[in-house]
């Protein structure tokens, strides 16, 4: 049995995060950190030196061997991923399908 069968974990939330994600970009809210990574004066280059730094610190969490840390580095990678793609005006639909073509 594999993990996923023993451990059921709603993958909505990806799909409902990059709905929040849109939203912000297309009705953009001072107080919201999605909203101000989007509209930065950088531009995308903010968004991506956000990927840049959480992957950094997924590497070390890993490397460290501390699961929590790993967990939250992770969460924030993926985050900061989805909010780049936004910016560079990628769909995650079209990442889902690629990795569904890819897993063929």
């Amino acid at each position: 049995m594999s993990p996923a069968e023993t451990n059921p974990v709603d993958t909505r939330v990806i799909r409902d995060l990059w709905e929040i994600i849109c939203e912000r970009a297309a009705h953009p809210d001072e107080t919201s950190y999605t909203s101000r990574l989007l509209r930065d004066k950088k531009g995308i280059d903010k968004v991506l030196e956000k990927v840049g730094e959480e992957s950094t610190e997924f590497i070390i969490a890993i490397k460290n061997g501390i699961p929590e840390r790993t967990t939250e580095e992770a969460a924030d990678l993926l985050f900061h991923m989805l909010v780049a793609l936004r910016a560079a005006g990628v769909e995650l639909e079209d990442v889902m399908q690629e990795l569904e073509r890819r897993r063929r």
